[in-house]
Protein backbone atom coordinates (compact mmCIF):
# COMPACT_ATOMS: atom_id res chain seq x y z
CA UNK A 1 0.00 0.00 0.00
CA UNK A 2 1.26 3.40 -1.17
CA UNK A 3 0.46 6.56 0.61
CA UNK A 4 1.50 10.29 -0.50
CA UNK A 5 1.21 13.26 2.21
CA UNK A 6 1.43 17.09 1.94
CA UNK A 7 1.46 19.07 4.82
CA UNK A 8 0.04 16.34 7.14
CA UNK A 9 -2.88 14.46 5.48
CA UNK A 10 -2.16 10.77 4.45
CA UNK A 11 -3.12 9.11 1.21
CA UNK A 12 -2.28 5.10 0.98
CA UNK A 13 -2.12 3.14 -2.18
CA UNK A 14 -3.29 -0.74 -1.70
CA UNK A 15 -0.26 -2.64 -3.83
CA UNK A 16 -0.92 -6.52 -2.92
CA UNK A 17 -3.92 -8.56 -1.52
CA UNK A 18 -3.25 -10.34 1.44
CA UNK A 19 -5.53 -13.15 2.19
CA UNK A 20 -6.08 -13.96 5.93
CA UNK A 21 -5.97 -17.27 6.66
CA UNK A 22 -6.33 -19.59 9.75
CA UNK A 23 -7.20 -17.63 13.20
CA UNK A 24 -4.92 -14.34 12.55
CA UNK A 25 -6.54 -11.25 11.57
CA UNK A 26 -5.89 -8.19 9.81
CA UNK A 27 -7.71 -4.61 8.75
CA UNK A 28 -8.29 -3.62 5.06
CA UNK A 29 -8.59 -0.03 4.29
CA UNK A 30 -11.22 1.27 1.43
CA UNK A 31 -10.67 3.97 -0.71
CA UNK A 32 -12.83 6.83 -0.43
CA UNK A 33 -13.04 10.28 -1.42
CA UNK A 34 -15.73 13.11 -1.85
CA UNK A 35 -18.64 13.34 -4.26
CA UNK A 36 -20.79 17.18 -3.76
CA UNK A 37 -24.05 17.42 -5.76
CA UNK A 38 -24.48 21.39 -6.47
CA UNK A 39 -27.70 20.55 -8.16
CA UNK A 40 -30.50 20.06 -7.95
CA UNK A 41 -31.66 21.78 -4.96
CA UNK A 42 -33.20 19.18 -2.92
CA UNK A 43 -29.77 16.61 -3.89
CA UNK A 44 -27.02 19.51 -2.38
CA UNK A 45 -24.84 18.36 -0.33
CA UNK A 46 -20.99 15.86 0.07
CA UNK A 47 -21.53 12.23 -0.36
CA UNK A 48 -19.08 9.62 0.18
CA UNK A 49 -18.07 7.22 -2.68
CA UNK A 50 -15.35 4.54 -2.60
CA UNK A 51 -12.65 5.12 -5.67
CA UNK A 52 -12.09 1.91 -7.76
CA UNK A 53 -8.50 0.13 -7.56
CA UNK A 54 -8.05 0.99 -11.68
CA UNK A 55 -8.03 4.07 -13.51
CA UNK A 56 -6.43 7.63 -13.34
CA UNK A 57 -8.17 9.73 -10.25
CA UNK A 58 -6.96 13.54 -10.44
CA UNK A 59 -5.10 13.71 -7.48
CA UNK A 60 -4.66 17.59 -5.83
CA UNK A 61 -7.37 19.01 -7.90
CA UNK A 62 -11.19 18.17 -8.68
CA UNK A 63 -13.61 17.55 -11.73
CA UNK A 64 -16.74 19.06 -12.62
CA UNK A 65 -19.83 17.26 -14.53
CA UNK A 66 -23.39 16.41 -14.91
CA UNK A 67 -24.65 12.95 -14.44
CA UNK A 68 -26.39 10.95 -17.19
CA UNK A 69 -28.22 7.58 -16.77
CA UNK A 70 -28.79 5.61 -19.79
CA UNK A 71 -32.26 4.11 -21.14
CA UNK A 72 -30.22 1.14 -22.48
CA UNK A 73 -27.23 -0.60 -21.23
CA UNK A 74 -28.10 0.29 -17.69
CA UNK A 75 -25.32 -1.98 -16.76
CA UNK A 76 -22.08 -0.97 -19.06
CA UNK A 77 -21.67 -4.50 -20.01
CA UNK A 78 -21.90 -4.00 -23.56
CA UNK A 79 -20.06 -1.64 -26.26
CA UNK A 80 -22.61 1.50 -26.29
CA UNK A 81 -21.95 1.91 -30.28
CA UNK A 82 -24.22 -0.96 -30.28
CA UNK A 83 -26.88 1.48 -29.15
CA UNK A 84 -25.86 4.38 -30.86
CA UNK A 85 -24.97 5.92 -27.77
CA UNK A 86 -22.16 8.77 -27.25
CA UNK A 87 -21.37 10.64 -24.52
CA UNK A 88 -18.61 12.52 -25.23
CA UNK A 89 -18.75 16.25 -24.54
CA UNK A 90 -18.86 18.59 -27.01
CA UNK A 91 -16.21 21.82 -26.80
CA UNK A 92 -17.13 23.87 -23.82
CA UNK A 93 -19.26 21.64 -22.41
CA UNK A 94 -19.32 19.94 -18.97
CA UNK A 95 -18.30 16.50 -18.92
CA UNK A 96 -20.28 12.97 -18.68
CA UNK A 97 -20.15 11.34 -15.21
CA UNK A 98 -21.56 8.50 -16.64
CA UNK A 99 -23.94 6.13 -13.89
CA UNK A 100 -24.54 2.77 -14.41
CA UNK A 101 -25.56 0.02 -12.31
CA UNK A 102 -23.73 -2.83 -10.36
CA UNK A 103 -23.50 -6.21 -11.76
CA UNK A 104 -23.21 -9.12 -14.90
CA UNK A 105 -19.71 -7.65 -15.57
CA UNK A 106 -16.61 -6.62 -13.85
CA UNK A 107 -15.80 -3.22 -12.50
CA UNK A 108 -13.42 -2.79 -14.98
CA UNK A 109 -15.08 -3.68 -18.42
CA UNK A 110 -18.18 -0.99 -17.16
CA UNK A 111 -15.22 1.43 -17.30
CA UNK A 112 -14.25 0.47 -20.45
CA UNK A 113 -17.20 0.87 -21.88
CA UNK A 114 -17.93 4.31 -20.52
CA UNK A 115 -14.93 5.66 -21.07
CA UNK A 116 -14.79 4.35 -25.17
CA UNK A 117 -18.20 5.98 -24.99
CA UNK A 118 -16.59 9.55 -24.36
CA UNK A 119 -17.71 9.54 -20.39
CA UNK A 120 -15.72 11.94 -18.51
CA UNK A 121 -15.88 9.31 -14.81
CA UNK A 122 -17.71 6.70 -13.74
CA UNK A 123 -20.57 5.92 -10.96
CA UNK A 124 -21.76 2.22 -10.13
CA UNK A 125 -24.38 2.21 -8.06
CA UNK A 126 -24.33 -0.16 -5.30
CA UNK A 127 -27.31 -2.68 -5.91
CA UNK A 128 -27.56 -3.37 -2.45
CA UNK A 129 -27.53 -1.55 1.03
CA UNK A 130 -24.55 -2.16 2.23
CA UNK A 131 -20.96 -0.48 3.77
CA UNK A 132 -19.21 0.66 -0.04
CA UNK A 133 -16.08 -1.62 -0.85
CA UNK A 134 -13.52 -0.92 -3.26
CA UNK A 135 -13.65 -1.81 -6.58
CA UNK A 136 -10.82 -4.00 -7.53
CA UNK A 137 -9.28 -5.31 -10.47
CA UNK A 138 -10.40 -8.86 -11.50
CA UNK A 139 -8.26 -11.76 -11.14
CA UNK A 140 -5.73 -12.78 -13.60
CA UNK A 141 -8.42 -15.05 -15.45
CA UNK A 142 -10.73 -12.56 -15.72
CA UNK A 143 -8.34 -9.55 -16.82
CA UNK A 144 -7.93 -7.79 -20.38
CA UNK A 145 -5.75 -6.32 -22.47
CA UNK A 146 -7.77 -2.88 -22.17
CA UNK A 147 -6.92 -3.13 -18.44
CA UNK A 148 -4.14 -1.14 -18.55
CA UNK A 149 -5.98 1.66 -20.95
CA UNK A 150 -8.33 3.05 -18.29
CA UNK A 151 -7.74 6.00 -17.58
CA UNK A 152 -11.02 7.77 -16.38
CA UNK A 153 -11.85 7.52 -12.83
CA UNK A 154 -14.60 5.51 -10.83
CA UNK A 155 -16.39 5.32 -7.84
CA UNK A 156 -18.83 3.36 -6.17
CA UNK A 157 -21.69 4.92 -4.76
CA UNK A 158 -24.65 3.66 -1.97
CA UNK A 159 -27.93 2.56 -3.21
CA UNK A 160 -29.78 4.53 -1.50
CA UNK A 161 -27.81 7.75 -3.46
CA UNK A 162 -27.94 6.09 -6.56
CA UNK A 163 -31.64 5.46 -6.52
CA UNK A 164 -32.20 9.71 -5.99
CA UNK A 165 -30.00 10.63 -8.81
CA UNK A 166 -32.06 8.08 -10.83
CA UNK A 167 -34.93 9.99 -9.79
CA UNK A 168 -33.33 13.18 -10.36
CA UNK A 169 -32.47 12.22 -13.72
CA UNK A 170 -36.24 10.77 -15.22
CA UNK A 171 -37.72 14.13 -13.38
CA UNK A 172 -35.62 15.65 -15.91
CA UNK A 173 -33.15 17.48 -13.80
CA UNK A 174 -29.72 18.27 -14.70
CA UNK A 175 -27.69 16.49 -11.85
CA UNK A 176 -24.41 18.27 -11.06
CA UNK A 177 -21.50 17.14 -9.38
CA UNK A 178 -18.25 17.53 -8.63
CA UNK A 179 -15.29 15.25 -7.66
CA UNK A 180 -12.84 16.12 -5.24
CA UNK A 181 -9.61 14.76 -4.54
CA UNK A 182 -7.83 18.09 -2.72
CA UNK A 183 -8.87 17.07 0.97
CA UNK A 184 -6.09 14.62 0.03
CA UNK A 185 -3.48 17.04 -0.47
CA UNK A 186 -4.77 20.13 0.97
CA UNK A 187 -1.70 22.20 1.77
CA UNK A 188 1.23 21.97 -1.01
CA UNK A 189 4.67 22.25 0.51
CA UNK A 190 8.27 21.99 -0.64
CA UNK A 191 8.63 18.02 0.31
CA UNK A 192 6.24 15.33 -0.38
CA UNK A 193 6.02 12.57 2.41
CA UNK A 194 4.72 9.07 1.27
CA UNK A 195 4.36 5.54 2.79
CA UNK A 196 4.32 2.06 0.68
CA UNK A 197 2.44 -0.71 2.00
CA UNK A 198 3.96 -3.46 1.10
CA UNK A 199 4.44 -7.48 1.65
CA UNK A 200 8.36 -9.54 0.60
CA UNK A 201 5.80 -12.71 0.10
CA UNK A 202 6.22 -13.20 -3.60
CA UNK A 203 3.79 -16.16 -4.08
CA UNK A 204 0.83 -14.64 -3.93
CA UNK A 205 -0.21 -14.55 -7.47
CA UNK A 206 -0.64 -11.80 -9.93
CA UNK A 207 -0.68 -9.22 -6.80
CA UNK A 208 2.07 -10.01 -6.25
CA UNK A 209 4.23 -10.28 -9.52
CA UNK A 210 2.64 -6.57 -9.66
CA UNK A 211 3.86 -5.22 -6.94
CA UNK A 212 7.90 -6.29 -7.71
CA UNK A 213 7.03 -4.81 -11.17
CA UNK A 214 6.37 -2.05 -9.94
CA UNK A 215 9.22 -1.59 -7.63
CA UNK A 216 11.39 -2.13 -10.29
CA UNK A 217 10.17 0.18 -12.71
CA UNK A 218 9.61 3.07 -10.15
CA UNK A 219 12.97 2.76 -8.12
CA UNK A 220 14.55 5.14 -10.32
CA UNK A 221 12.62 7.92 -10.12
CA UNK A 222 11.59 7.13 -6.57
CA UNK A 223 15.86 7.52 -5.38
CA UNK A 224 16.13 10.67 -7.85
CA UNK A 225 13.48 12.31 -5.62
CA UNK A 226 15.00 10.76 -2.20
CA UNK A 227 18.88 11.94 -2.70
CA UNK A 228 17.47 15.18 -4.00
CA UNK A 229 15.44 16.18 -1.05
CA UNK A 230 12.02 16.33 -2.75
CA UNK A 231 10.48 13.75 -1.03
CA UNK A 232 10.37 12.01 2.41
CA UNK A 233 9.82 7.94 1.28
CA UNK A 234 8.66 5.26 4.29
CA UNK A 235 8.07 1.29 3.61
CA UNK A 236 5.98 -0.40 6.06
CA UNK A 237 4.35 -3.91 6.14
CA UNK A 238 1.41 -5.51 7.43
CA UNK A 239 0.92 -7.56 9.92
CA UNK A 240 -2.02 -9.60 12.29
CA UNK A 241 -2.01 -10.82 15.48
CA UNK A 242 -2.97 -13.99 16.90
CA UNK A 243 -5.81 -14.30 19.65
CA UNK A 244 -4.72 -15.37 22.67
CA UNK A 245 -7.01 -18.30 22.42
CA UNK A 246 -4.81 -19.96 19.61
CA UNK A 247 -1.66 -18.91 20.06
CA UNK A 248 -0.48 -22.73 20.31
CA UNK A 249 -2.64 -23.70 17.23
CA UNK A 250 -0.81 -24.87 14.77
CA UNK A 251 -1.73 -22.26 12.62
CA UNK A 252 -0.49 -19.74 14.61
CA UNK A 253 2.68 -21.37 15.30
CA UNK A 254 3.53 -21.28 11.72
CA UNK A 255 1.92 -17.80 10.81
CA UNK A 256 3.32 -15.85 13.79
CA UNK A 257 6.51 -14.74 15.91
CA UNK A 258 7.03 -13.36 19.27
CA UNK A 259 4.19 -15.66 20.76
CA UNK A 260 1.49 -15.11 18.39
CA UNK A 261 1.83 -11.14 18.25
CA UNK A 262 3.09 -11.13 14.76
CA UNK A 263 1.80 -12.69 11.89
CA UNK A 264 1.08 -13.19 7.88
CA UNK A 265 0.07 -15.73 5.91
CA UNK A 266 1.16 -18.96 4.89
CA UNK A 267 2.69 -18.56 0.91
CA UNK A 268 1.34 -21.50 0.29
CA UNK A 269 -1.85 -21.37 1.94
CA UNK A 270 -0.81 -24.93 2.95
CA UNK A 271 0.60 -25.27 6.29
CA UNK A 272 2.46 -28.54 5.85
CA UNK A 273 4.60 -27.58 2.93
CA UNK A 274 6.98 -24.86 1.90
CA UNK A 275 7.68 -21.80 3.94
CA UNK A 276 5.55 -20.81 6.62
CA UNK A 277 4.01 -17.04 7.64
CA UNK A 278 6.11 -16.71 9.91
CA UNK A 279 8.98 -16.49 7.75
CA UNK A 280 7.05 -13.68 5.69
CA UNK A 281 6.85 -12.30 8.93
CA UNK A 282 10.82 -12.01 9.81
CA UNK A 283 11.64 -11.46 6.08
CA UNK A 284 9.43 -8.33 6.36
CA UNK A 285 10.77 -7.12 9.28
CA UNK A 286 14.50 -7.46 7.67
CA UNK A 287 13.27 -4.88 4.94
CA UNK A 288 11.70 -2.39 7.62
CA UNK A 289 15.29 -2.83 9.47
CA UNK A 290 17.06 -2.42 6.18
CA UNK A 291 15.32 0.66 5.62
CA UNK A 292 15.63 2.13 9.27
CA UNK A 293 19.96 1.21 8.71
CA UNK A 294 20.10 3.07 5.33
CA UNK A 295 18.04 5.68 6.84
CA UNK A 296 20.31 5.81 9.94
CA UNK A 297 23.22 6.42 7.48
CA UNK A 298 21.20 8.80 5.37
CA UNK A 299 20.62 6.49 2.34
CA UNK A 300 16.84 5.60 2.39
CA UNK A 301 16.79 5.02 -0.85
CA UNK A 302 18.96 2.14 -0.50
CA UNK A 303 15.96 0.23 0.80
CA UNK A 304 14.96 0.00 -3.22
CA UNK A 305 17.80 -1.62 -4.29
CA UNK A 306 17.61 -3.98 -1.71
CA UNK A 307 13.67 -5.18 -2.19
CA UNK A 308 14.38 -5.19 -5.81
CA UNK A 309 17.66 -7.50 -5.69
CA UNK A 310 15.93 -9.78 -2.80
CA UNK A 311 13.02 -10.89 -5.05
CA UNK A 312 16.02 -11.57 -7.91
CA UNK A 313 18.16 -13.19 -5.91
CA UNK A 314 16.21 -15.02 -3.05
CA UNK A 315 12.65 -16.07 -4.70
CA UNK A 316 10.27 -18.48 -2.60
CA UNK A 317 9.98 -20.53 -5.54
CA UNK A 318 13.65 -21.62 -5.93
CA UNK A 319 13.88 -22.03 -2.42
CA UNK A 320 15.78 -19.18 -1.71
CA UNK A 321 13.67 -17.43 0.19
CA UNK A 322 16.59 -17.23 3.32
CA UNK A 323 18.28 -15.51 5.82
CA UNK A 324 21.52 -16.28 3.97
CA UNK A 325 20.35 -15.39 0.77
CA UNK A 326 19.36 -11.59 2.33
CA UNK A 327 22.67 -11.51 4.08
CA UNK A 328 24.18 -11.65 0.56
CA UNK A 329 21.93 -9.01 -0.52
CA UNK A 330 23.00 -6.89 1.82
CA UNK A 331 26.58 -7.00 2.16
CA UNK A 332 26.61 -6.46 -1.64
CA UNK A 333 24.76 -2.59 -0.97
CA UNK A 334 27.70 -2.37 2.09
CA UNK A 335 24.53 -2.07 4.73
CA UNK A 336 25.36 -2.41 8.45
CA UNK A 337 24.98 -6.45 9.05
CA UNK A 338 25.31 -6.59 12.43
CA UNK A 339 22.85 -3.21 12.74
CA UNK A 340 20.49 -4.80 10.41
CA UNK A 341 20.45 -8.07 13.01
CA UNK A 342 20.13 -6.05 16.25
CA UNK A 343 17.19 -4.29 15.11
CA UNK A 344 15.36 -7.55 14.01
CA UNK A 345 16.49 -9.00 17.82
CA UNK A 346 14.70 -12.44 18.55
CA UNK A 347 11.72 -13.80 16.58
CA UNK A 348 11.83 -16.77 19.26
CA UNK A 349 10.96 -14.16 22.60
CA UNK A 350 8.27 -13.58 24.37
CA UNK A 351 7.82 -9.99 24.21
CA UNK A 352 7.22 -7.01 22.12
CA UNK A 353 9.17 -5.91 18.58
CA UNK A 354 9.30 -2.39 19.17
CA UNK A 355 9.88 -1.97 15.11
CA UNK A 356 6.89 -4.55 14.16
CA UNK A 357 4.94 -2.82 17.00
CA UNK A 358 5.03 0.60 15.46
CA UNK A 359 4.16 -0.85 12.14
CA UNK A 360 1.05 -2.17 13.92
CA UNK A 361 0.17 0.77 15.06
CA UNK A 362 0.85 2.20 11.74
CA UNK A 363 -1.99 0.38 9.92
CA UNK A 364 -4.80 0.79 12.92
CA UNK A 365 -5.10 4.40 11.76
CA UNK A 366 -8.53 5.65 11.02
CA UNK A 367 -7.55 8.72 8.63
CA UNK A 368 -7.23 7.08 5.69
CA UNK A 369 -7.35 8.29 1.89
CA UNK A 370 -6.25 5.85 -0.75
CA UNK A 371 -4.78 6.45 -4.10
CA UNK A 372 -6.18 4.56 -6.63
CA UNK A 373 -5.41 3.11 -10.08
CA UNK A 374 -2.90 1.28 -11.99
CA UNK A 375 0.11 -0.01 -10.31
CA UNK A 376 2.55 1.65 -12.54
CA UNK A 377 5.44 4.75 -12.96
CA UNK A 378 3.15 6.77 -14.37
CA UNK A 379 0.01 6.84 -12.41
CA UNK A 380 1.94 6.73 -8.82
CA UNK A 381 4.28 9.51 -9.91
CA UNK A 382 1.21 11.91 -11.39
CA UNK A 383 0.18 11.37 -7.60
CA UNK A 384 3.04 12.22 -5.65
CA UNK A 385 3.95 15.23 -8.02
CA UNK A 386 0.39 16.19 -7.23
CA UNK A 387 1.73 16.91 -3.95
CA UNK A 388 4.14 20.05 -5.50
CA UNK A 389 2.86 23.50 -5.08
CA UNK A 390 2.64 24.93 -8.53
CA UNK A 391 6.44 25.77 -10.46
CA UNK A 392 8.20 24.16 -7.32
CA UNK A 393 7.70 20.62 -8.79
CA UNK A 394 11.50 18.34 -9.22
CA UNK A 395 12.00 18.23 -13.08
CA UNK A 396 11.12 14.27 -12.89
CA UNK A 397 7.11 15.90 -12.28
CA UNK A 398 7.82 17.69 -15.51
CA UNK A 399 9.85 15.49 -18.04
CA UNK A 400 10.27 11.51 -18.16
CA UNK A 401 13.95 12.37 -18.77
CA UNK A 402 15.16 11.18 -15.95
CA UNK A 403 19.61 11.21 -15.27
CA UNK A 404 20.75 8.66 -12.72
CA UNK A 405 24.09 7.27 -12.34
CA UNK A 406 23.66 4.60 -9.53
CA UNK A 407 26.95 2.33 -10.69
CA UNK A 408 29.26 5.08 -9.27
CA UNK A 409 28.31 4.54 -5.46
CA UNK A 410 29.61 0.88 -4.43
CA UNK A 411 29.32 -0.15 -8.24
CA UNK A 412 25.55 -0.30 -7.34
CA UNK A 413 26.40 -3.74 -5.63
CA UNK A 414 27.02 -5.58 -8.33
CA UNK A 415 30.29 -7.61 -9.51
CA UNK A 416 32.88 -6.47 -10.89
CA UNK A 417 36.34 -6.74 -11.38
CA UNK A 418 38.60 -3.57 -10.66
CA UNK A 419 41.73 -5.13 -12.32
CA UNK A 420 40.00 -5.12 -15.78
CA UNK A 421 37.98 -2.72 -15.21
CA UNK A 422 34.83 -4.38 -15.96
CA UNK A 423 31.71 -4.40 -13.99
CA UNK A 424 27.91 -6.16 -14.19
CA UNK A 425 26.52 -2.66 -13.32
CA UNK A 426 24.38 -1.15 -15.72
CA UNK A 427 22.71 2.14 -15.21
CA UNK A 428 19.18 2.81 -16.37
CA UNK A 429 16.52 4.99 -16.52
CA UNK A 430 14.49 2.87 -14.31
CA UNK A 431 17.42 2.50 -11.79
CA UNK A 432 20.42 0.19 -12.22
CA UNK A 433 20.57 -3.78 -13.15
CA UNK A 434 23.51 -6.20 -12.29
CA UNK A 435 24.11 -8.14 -15.57
CA UNK A 436 27.16 -9.76 -16.78
CA UNK A 437 28.91 -7.57 -19.40
CA UNK A 438 29.95 -8.42 -23.18
CA UNK A 439 33.25 -6.91 -23.58
CA UNK A 440 34.98 -6.66 -26.70
CA UNK A 441 32.63 -9.40 -28.25
CA UNK A 442 33.29 -11.57 -24.90
CA UNK A 443 30.26 -12.29 -23.52
CA UNK A 444 30.43 -12.85 -19.36
CA UNK A 445 27.88 -15.55 -17.50
CA UNK A 446 26.91 -15.37 -14.11
CA UNK A 447 24.55 -13.85 -11.65
CA UNK A 448 25.85 -10.66 -12.12
CA UNK A 449 25.49 -9.76 -8.48
CA UNK A 450 28.51 -12.35 -7.27
CA UNK A 451 30.31 -13.51 -9.97
CA UNK A 452 30.27 -13.19 -13.31
CA UNK A 453 33.19 -15.16 -15.66
CA UNK A 454 34.29 -14.88 -19.51
CA UNK A 455 32.96 -17.48 -21.46
CA UNK A 456 33.33 -19.19 -25.11
CA UNK A 457 35.90 -18.29 -27.96
CA UNK A 458 38.32 -15.23 -27.08
CA UNK A 459 37.55 -15.92 -22.98
CA UNK A 460 41.53 -15.74 -22.84
CA UNK A 461 41.88 -12.34 -24.21
CA UNK A 462 39.82 -10.46 -21.31
CA UNK A 463 42.16 -10.82 -18.12
CA UNK A 464 43.22 -14.09 -19.34
CA UNK A 465 39.55 -15.47 -18.49
CA UNK A 466 40.44 -15.05 -15.06
CA UNK A 467 42.89 -17.96 -15.07
CA UNK A 468 46.26 -18.12 -14.57
CA UNK A 469 49.13 -17.03 -15.97
CA UNK A 470 52.94 -16.47 -15.20
CA UNK A 471 56.05 -15.83 -17.37
CA UNK A 472 59.32 -17.59 -16.51
CA UNK A 473 62.68 -17.72 -18.61
CA UNK A 474 60.89 -16.07 -21.39
CA UNK A 475 58.03 -18.22 -21.98
CA UNK A 476 54.64 -16.88 -20.98
CA UNK A 477 52.66 -20.44 -19.36
CA UNK A 478 48.45 -19.96 -19.13
CA UNK A 479 45.82 -21.71 -17.96
CA UNK A 480 43.29 -20.44 -19.83
CA UNK A 481 41.51 -21.99 -22.48
CA UNK A 482 38.26 -22.10 -24.31
CA UNK A 483 36.12 -24.25 -22.23
CA UNK A 484 37.85 -22.82 -18.64
CA UNK A 485 40.51 -22.63 -16.36
CA UNK A 486 43.09 -25.60 -17.32
CA UNK A 487 46.58 -26.14 -16.52
CA UNK A 488 49.06 -26.69 -18.73
CA UNK A 489 51.00 -29.28 -19.55
CA UNK A 490 53.89 -29.73 -16.52
CA UNK A 491 52.04 -27.81 -14.32
CA UNK A 492 49.17 -28.94 -11.69
CA UNK A 493 46.51 -26.86 -9.36
CA UNK A 494 42.86 -25.38 -9.78
CA UNK A 495 43.92 -23.28 -12.73
CA UNK A 496 43.37 -20.18 -10.81
CA UNK A 497 45.58 -19.34 -8.28
CA UNK A 498 47.01 -22.31 -7.05
CA UNK A 499 49.31 -23.77 -9.60
CA UNK A 500 52.77 -24.99 -9.04
CA UNK A 501 55.31 -27.24 -11.73
CA UNK A 502 54.58 -30.97 -11.26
Amino acid sequence: MMGFRSAGTMLRLLVCALFLLGSCHGRFVVEKNSLKVTAPEDLKGTYECAIGNFGVPQYGGTMVGFVAYPKANKKACKDYEDFDISYKSKPGAFPTFLLVDRGDCFFTKKAWNAQNAGAAAILVANDKDEPLITMDTPEESGRADYLENITIPSALITKSFGDKLKKAIANGDMVNVNLDWREALPHPDERVEYEFWTNSNDECGPKCDSQIQFVKSFKGAAQVLEKKGYTQFTPHYITWYCPEAFILSKQCKSQCINHGRYCAPDPEQDFSKGYDGKDVVVQNLRQVCVFKVAKEHKKPWLWWDYVTDFAIRCPMKEKKYTKECADGVIKSLGLDHKAIDKCIGNPDADEENPVLKAEQDAQVSTSVLCFSGKLDKGPVLKALCAGFQETTEPPVCLSEDIQTNECLENNGGCWQDKAANITACKDTFRGRVCECPVVKGVKFVGDGYTHCEASGSGRCEINNGGCWKETKHGHTYSACTDDGCKCPDGFKGDGTHNVKVE
